[in-house]
């Protein structure tokens, strides 16, 4: 039923760098944080329960305050059914610019043949709140620059600025599917699946004007290709698209499987592309982003992941190639048991 995962790793999901121009949070490991990427994915894994812990920190090349996102995880199968939720915080710039999200996660397998139960549908919804702040105390204006004692900004000298909430609240609803080919010891398994945030495009203002949040697409997929008891191939895409903003991302990951330690290596390259869209003609100018490299280890239930973004976007000349380092950590809770050459790490 769930042996997905043990066909298709859930690298389906996620894109290695996604919407770094987009309004949502920007992950590099994105099949890690699974649920961020689809609510489909919803204890779509071989075990009891999975915890999942993440961390990016991005541009500290160029910025004082860098951007720093914090993600965790719970989810669990229920038969066809699954539970969970998951928490995201992101931070960034001298206002302490705070966005806080919440969103509790469902999910239903659907078994498209019943006799051999290889395909497989999922599907799923979350429903939570994102919460954003700003401390316009921390912000310096052009009216508050004092040329004496070499030049500073004197914080005591009226800004000039119409200041807004320093918070607000939205209600958010995300809804999306997946479908995988779950026979077990097949050479090939193929994913897809799709999903869409902020159904309700809830008003997003610090000024109380109709600003609202736009429309999030994910699509993503790939195939699991079983080389041999010790090698697999994991190519995968993702494309983001908000508003006029896009972004693709392809990867190439490598699962090798250590059998006297036990321990599967993770590795692998990811290219990342990203551009505008124009209203005029809806067309799309695309530009190299990001070249990601990633690295990881999986030990028994444990999946360790670091990757580092190296940039290749025109911010080039200012960062010299330094973009963003992330690490995520997953424990899922199963049966204790010797590792099966054939399995793939639990992503």
């Amino acid at each position: 039923m769930r042996t997905m995962i043990k066909s298709v790793p859930v690298l389906a999901l996620f894109l290695a760098g996604t919407m770094m121009r987009s309004q949502d949070f920007h992950l590099t490991q994105y099949d890690g944080a699974s649920l961020n990427v689809n609510p489909a994915m919803t204890g779509l894994f071989e075990g009891y329960y999975r915890v999942h812990a993440h961390y990016r920190t991005q541009w500290s090349a160029i910025a004082h305050h860098p951007f720093q996102t914090f993600a965790g995880s719970f989810d669990m199968p229920l038969g066809k059914f699954a539970a969970g939720g998951q928490l995201m915080d992101y931070r960034a710039g001298t206002g302490n610019y705070n966005v806080f999200s919440f969103l509790a996660s469902g999910s239903y397998d659907l078994i498209l043949d019943k006799e051999k139960e290889y395909h497989h549908i999922s599907m799923g919804a979350q429903l939570g709140f994102i919460q954003k702040s700003i401390q316009f105390s921390k912000l310096t204006w052009d009216e508050q620059y004092s040329y004496s004692n070499g030049g500073y900004f004197d914080t005591s000298i009226p800004s000039g600025e119409t200041m807004g909430d320093e918070g607000i609240f939205m209600p958010d609803l995300n809804a999306g599917f997946i479908y995988y080919y779950a026979k077990d010891a097949v050479r090939v398994n193929p994913f897809f699946g799709y999903s869409v945030r902020h159904l309700t495009r809830p008003k997003e203002s610090f000024y109380g004007t109709d600003n609202r949040l736009p429309i999030h697409h994910t699509f993503h997929g790939g195939v699991r290709f079983s080389i041999n008891d010790k090698l697999q191939l994991l190519p995968k895409f993702l494309l983001l698209r908000q508003t006029n903003a896009r972004e693709f991302t392809f990867s190439v990951h490598g699962h090798y499987y250590l059998k006297e330690q036990d321990v599967f290596l993770i590795f692998g390259p990811t290219f990342r592309l990203s551009g505008p869209v124009t209203a005029k003609e809806n067309f799309y100018h695309s530009e190299d982003d990001a070249i990601v490299m990633e690295m990881g280890l999986k030990m028994g239930p444990w999946i360790y992941r670091l990757s580092y973004d190296i940039n290749t976007s025109s911010l080039n000349p200012y960062t010299n190639h330094r973009g963003g380092l992330e690490l995520s950590v997953t424990y899922t809770g199963r049966r204790t048991g010797p590792q099966r050459a054939n399995n793939c790490p639990r992503l």
